[in-house]
C-alpha cells in the first residue's frame, strides 16, 4: 500500500502542470480510521477496525485521478485466500452539463494484492473493475457502476451493477446529514444480490471529519456470513469514523 501510495506522488509531482499561488491546490491527502469497514452495507473487515488513506488529483478542467486504501479481512477469512488490504485505483471526469446539473463518468480499479481466490474452488480473482457514471442535481446524487469483470470473487458474475441514491444536506454547525440507498445486482447469483442503506452524520472540524452512520441490509444472512465466526456481515450497525484531510 505504502508503495502504490508513494508511485503516484512522485507521477503526480513530476508529471501533473504547476498552478499559481492564489488557485485551490488540486493535490489532496486523506487518512482515517473506522470501527467497522462497510462497502455497500458488507463488512470488510469482519466486523471490526479499519485504517485508510488517500491521495486525490481534481484538474480545474474537470479530471481526476487518485488512489485509496483501507485494511480489510474478508478475503483471508476464505480458506486459500491471501490479502489484507485493498487499494483503488480511479480516474474520470466531472463536469457541469447544465445550469444545477452535474455529470461524472469514470472507473475504478479494486485491486486485492496477492489475493489467490482464482486458485480457491467456487470463487474468481478478487481483483474488480467498474465504469460508473453519476447525475449530481442539489444535494441528491444517482450513480450507476458496472462491473467488466467478475464481481469481488464471485465467479462468473462480469456485468453485475450496483445503483444508488444519496443526498448531502447542510445541518449547519460544519454539519451535513448524508441518507443513501442503493442496490447491488449480482450476475448470474440472485442469492448475493441485496439492497443496503445508511444515514450519515458528520462534523467537520476545519479538515478533521468525524462521522457516525448507521448501517444496513436486507442481504442473505448465510451467503453473507463470516467464514471466520459465522456472524452476519450485513448486519444492522452504527460505524464511527474520524478522517483528515490536508
Amino acid at each position: 500500500m505504502k508503495s502504490s501510495l508513494s508511485l503516484l506522488v512522485l507521477a503526480l509531482s513530476t508529471a501533473l502542470p504547476a498552478f499559481a499561488a492564489d488557485e485551490p491546490d488540486p493535490l489532496s491527502f486523506n487518512v482515517g480510521a473506522v470501527s467497522e469497514y462497510r462497502y455497500r452495507g458488507i463488512s470488510q473487515s469482519r466486523l471490526k477496525p479499519a485504517l485508510q488513506g488517500g491521495i486525490d488529483y481534481a484538474s480545474p478542467s474537470g479530471f481526476y485521478v487518485g488512489t485509496w486504501a483501507s485494511t480489510i479481512k474478508w478475503i483471508k477469512d476464505i480458506p486459500g485466500g491471501d490479502a489484507d488490504v485493498e487499494i483503488d485505483l480511479y480516474g474520470g471526469y466531472k463536469t457541469e452539463v447544465a445550469s444545477g446539473l452535474t455529470l461524472d463518468v469514470g472507473g475504478l480499479y479494486y485491486l486485492y494484492p496477492s489475493n489467490k481466490l482464482k486458485n480457491v474452488p467456487g470463487f474468481a480473482n478478487a481483483n474488480t473493475f467498474e465504469v460508473y457514471g453519476a447525475l449530481t442535481f442539489g444535494p441528491v446524487t444517482a450513480k450507476y457502476s458496472h462491473s467488466t469483470t467478475n464481481l469481488f470473487g464471485n465467479a462468473n458474475s462480469k456485468n453485475s451493477s450496483y445503483f444508488d441514491v444519496s443526498a448531502t444536506f447542510d445541518v449547519g454547525g460544519g454539519m451535513t446529514l448524508t441518507p443513501h440507498v442503493g442496490h447491488q445486482t449480482v450476475k448470474n447469483l440472485a442469492v448475493a444480490s441485496y439492497t443496503d442503506y445508511s444515514l450519515t452524520l458528520a462534523k467537520d472540524f476545519s479538515g478533521l471529519v468525524l462521522s457516525g452512520a448507521v448501517i444496513g441490509t436486507d442481504a442473505d444472512k448465510t451467503f453473507y456470513a463470516s467464514p471466520a465466526n459465522g456472524k452476519f456481515l450485513g448486519k444492522t450497525t452504527l460505524v464511527v469514523g474520524v478522517k483528515k484531510t490536508f
